[in-house]
């Protein structure tokens, strides 16, 4: 099986957790339709209050739903949008890609990968213990960020659960993914 949407989230106010839905519709430049997030200039909170004219690098958030299956063993129950994200995926490792690999999203659709997301204190407040589980190191003592990928949305268009995810890496050399 190849790699595909298996749920799209989003949420006009500032919560947490986003609710399913059955489609979302993507903005090229501003991000999810309707999203609390969505706009050319960032929206996360933290970020508005260090300077509100930082461009969005934020604007759609992405996360492996085989996260979920490896924080279950460990007796955390996390479902799609759960953890804020607008699109859930199997089939593709997010956190291997290089900065500016395009993911097409069903038929139109395409976002531009642009780093790791910083996972924040409120993962704990919806589930104790799950910020470790998400957030660790390497043997080097290197932070490892787990909780998806950033991305800006290039064409906008339809995305729903059961959609194909095609992949474009860009030119070498390749540029590992850092924290936006």
């Amino acid at each position: 099986m190849g790699a595909a949407v298996t749920a799209v989230s989003s949420n006009g106010t500032y919560t947490f957790t986003k609710p399913n839905r059955d489609s979302i519709t993507l903005l090229a430049g501003l991000g999810v339709e309707g999203d609390v997030h969505c706009g050319e200039t960032v929206k996360h909170r933290s970020r508005v209050a260090q300077d509100p004219t930082q461009p969005n690098l934020r604007q759609v958030h992405l996360i492996h739903g085989e996260l979920f299956d490896e924080v279950r063993q460990d007796g955390f129950d996390v479902a799609p949008g759960q953890l804020g994200e607008n699109v859930t995926t199997s089939g593709i490792d997010l956190l291997a890609l290089p900065t500016g690999t395009l993911l097409k999203l069903g038929e139109e659709a395409v976002v531009e990968v642009t780093g790791l997301r910083n996972p924040c204190l409120q993962i704990d407040a919806f589930q104790d213990g799950l910020l470790k589980r998400v957030v660790g190191r390497d043997a080097e003592g290197n932070i490892v960020r787990r909780a998806g990928v950033m991305s800006v949305v290039r064409t906008g268009g339809v995305v729903r659960p059961g959609d194909t995810i095609t992949v474009e890496l860009p030119a070498a050399p390749h540029r590992p993914l850092e924290r936006v």
